[in-house]
């Protein structure tokens, strides 16, 4: 088996334990709720956490993994990962729950990118597209078994079983990265750059957790509009230092590529809808349906299946149409079945809601792994590293803001009535603003060159 195949499976070992993580705890978080004694919207402080922790510690990847070696990075985060895991399964409030999912990011942002980095540094550039797609397809299978099997233990046994079941696929994961994953580094490694490393850590944290608890009621509005501000200025601030530093840790020049910048803009704008739909999706089928997790989960699961079919058919679609047409027009049907969304009521036949979320989660994935291929079509070799870990910034930073937005819009409709439980009616205005705002990554692939991409699909000699 070739080494552009076995690598990502190797890797995919991590991105299932993470994706399985996430999705396993969406559709219990209703459940989690109540063993807390919390309200089931303040439960997204645990999905948040975890993506903020990303977002903050993801920049330190790449170069930690020039400076130490990419299968020690690897295999050093998988075990932080799994360390984490057991701390959230025995969490008794919603404090130490998120204090744990905050280590697990920290496992995560260097689990990940990481692995993506030797798979870039190891695929031939015109086997990106399938190396891609071997990577994923075995990660798939996290939310395509997640939501139901969260929903079975939290429904028939305890929520606190979807940390645990970690450790086994994590001790697997360092194995097999022991076995298989090169250790590659750099001959020579810049200075780290601590400044810049601290001003994005506390710009980043600090503005997506004040939009995250901004009409909550955790603080007072101006504690909040304090946090925001002091997040602002401290981006603004790295943004001023990235134009003089030698090394940044986020090199803002590599958005002067078009597909990187394309990739990275558009990106953001469409994975707000990935960020809010594990979040909005199973309170809609438990709070305003009333379903059970369980029930809940084997109606969701599908998503996965869809996109499962997608990787198979990417490498064809996109040599056929190309990056640019695909991107544009997929990211308006994705759009549109992200809406559908807000169309389901309790009256609607499950067979039907299947198979929108089938037809839907098929769509998305060919535009994840149309984004994540594209993103790295012209990216120098000594700029992979940074590269990496940008993109995995955005991305991770794009899902929280989904979720703080969705989080948001319920808050605001549940407001506008008073106050008091949510109704299945108040779903609908938020799945129709985060599509609107996945609607809007067209204008940023409209930019791309007709021929965008082309080298990774065998389109151009």
């Amino acid at each position: 088996m070739p080494s552009f195949v076995i690598t990502p499976l190797i890797v995919a070992t991590a991105l299932f334990m993470e994706n399985l993580d996430g999705t396993v705890l969406a559709t219990a978080l209703p459940a989690m709720a109540t063993d807390l004694h919390e309200d089931p919207v303040a439960l997204k402080l645990a999905l948040t956490a975890y993506l903020l922790s990303l977002a903050v510690f993801i920049p330190l990847s790449g170069w930690a993994a020039d400076k130490f070696g990419a299968r020690r990075v690897f295999r050093a985060a998988i075990g932080v990962f799994t360390f984490g895991s057991i701390l959230c399964g025995f969490s008794h409030s919603l404090t130490a729950i998120v204090a744990a999912r905050v280590i697990q990011g920290l496992g995560g942002a260097m689990m990940v990118p990481v692995g993506r980095l030797v798979l870039l540094r190891t695929a031939p550039r015109h086997e990106l597209v399938r190396a891609m797609a071997w990577l994923t397809i075995p990660a798939l299978i996290g939310p395509l078994i997640g939501p139901p099997l969260g929903g079975f233990l939290a429904t028939y046994l305890n929520w606190r079983y979807i940390f645990w079941i970690n450790v086994p696929i994590g001790l697997l994961g360092a194995a097999l990265a022991t076995r298989f994953i090169p250790n590659l580094r750099e001959e020579s490694v810049p200075p780290l750059d601590v400044k810049g490393a601290a001003l994005s850590g506390f710009g980043l944290s600090f503005l997506v957790f004040g939009f995250t608890i901004l009409g909550r009621g955790f603080a007072p509005a101006p504690v909040v509009a304090l946090v925001i501000s002091l997040g602002a200025a401290a981006l603004l601030a790295y943004l001023a230092h990235a134009r003089r530093a030698d090394y940044p840790i986020i090199d803002l020049a590599l958005l002067r590529i078009p597909t990187f910048r394309a990739a990275i803009y558009g990106g953001f704008l469409f994975r707000i809808g990935l960020g809010a739909v594990p979040f909005l999706l199973p309170l809609l089928l438990q709070v305003g349906f009333r379903l059970s997790a369980y029930e809940s989960g084997l109606l969701t699961f599908v998503a996965a299946a869809g996109a499962m079919v997608m990787k198979t058919t990417a490498q064809p679609i996109l040599k056929r149409f190309g990056f640019r047409r695909v991107l544009i027009a997929n990211a308006l049907i994705s759009s549109l079945f992200l809406a559908a969304n807000a169309f389901f009521t309790q009256m609607t036949p499950h067979w039907l809601i299947m198979a929108s979320l089938l037809v839907g989660g098929f769509f998305r994935s060919l535009e994840f792994t149309a984004l994540n291929a594209i993103c790295y079509a012209d990216i120098p070799e000594g700029s992979m590293s940074n590269a990496t870990s940008f993109a995995a910034v955005g991305q991770q930073l794009s899902l929280s803001t989904g979720v703080a937005i969705g989080a948001a819009a319920l808050e605001t409709i549940r407001a506008l009535h008073g106050g008091g439980m949510l109704r299945a009616e108040d779903f609908a205005p938020a799945f129709y603003v985060v599509a609107a705002i996945s609607t809007l990554s067209t204008t940023c692939f409209l930019r791309l060159a007709p021929d965008a991409g082309d080298e990774l699909t065998g389109r151009r000699a």
